[in-house]
């Protein structure tokens, strides 16, 4: 999957705000969870109309993968390991999507700054 990575929220609503430095993964091919989409509905909807809310839904929708057991298992039992950190179910479900995928996980959350396998971009 070359050009591709699992954009978390952060991502998704920093290009639907237009930043520039996201500009550069606007033709990236964006991989995403249903957990994700349900996030960035949740967030958009605090921000913008429905109308606008769900087309940002319709139009991510098909960026949406299935997400294995395995992953859910290995992302739980990481996040556990570091409550500390306060990363997100999300955002350790899409971390282990994009390993598992062999892609980085793009992100602007401070939490992922110096991880492994990760673009992170503020």
């Amino acid at each position: 999957m070359n050009n591709s990575f699992v954009f978390d929220t952060y991502a998704l609503i920093e290009i639907i705000r237009g930043n520039k430095n996201y500009l550069r993964y606007i033709n990236s091919k964006i991989v995403i969870t249903e957990f994700i989409l349900a996030e960035l509905c949740f967030n958009l909807l605090k921000e913008y109309s429905p109308e606008i809310s769900y087309s940002y839904v319709d139009k991510f929708a098909n960026s949406v993968v299935k997400v294995d057991k395995e992953i859910i298992k290995q992302s739980m039992y990481y996040r556990l390991k570091n409550l500390k950190s306060k990363i997100s179910i999300t955002d350790c479900i899409g971390y282990y999507l994009a390993k598992d995928l062999g892609i980085n996980f793009l992100t602007g959350d401070k939490e992922f700054k110096d991880m492994p396998n990760v673009e992170f971009v503020k």
